[in-house]
């Protein structure tokens, strides 16, 4: 099957570089439900995500943690309580990721005029 697109980055390309970090069909609504709710717990996130399952939501977070654009806190009680934050250098990628929903806003008004 032949890409739709085809993009010409070399070696270091900062569109790359942007899409190696946030990459992964929910880490960018991940990272935006973060800077709306500021904190959050895996139930509340899979919750906004439903159509994220519980194992994929866990391995995003995971890559997110490792890639350390979130920060993963347990709290000491019982249950556990588990909750998910940007780190200062995931808050750095705000404009890109309200960017982005500003973008799929304008979208999806205009995918909705044209189905009338």
């Amino acid at each position: 099957m032949t890409p739709r697109h085809t993009y010409d980055c070399a070696a270091g390309c900062p569109v790359e570089s942007t899409l190696q970090l946030i990459a992964g069909k929910w880490k960018s609504v991940i990272i935006y439900h973060l800077i709306q709710d500021q904190v959050s717990h895996f139930g509340t996130l899979y919750r906004q995500i439903p159509g994220c399952s519980r194992r994929m939501l866990a391995l995003q977070l995971q890559e997110l943690i490792t890639d350390q654009i979130i920060l993963k806190t347990g709290q000491p009680t019982t249950p556990l309580k588990t909750t998910y934050q940007l780190t200062p250098f995931g808050k750095t990628l705000t404009p890109v990721i309200l960017a982005m929903a500003t973008w799929g806003q304008q979208y999806n008004q205009q995918h909705a005029a044209t189905q009338d």
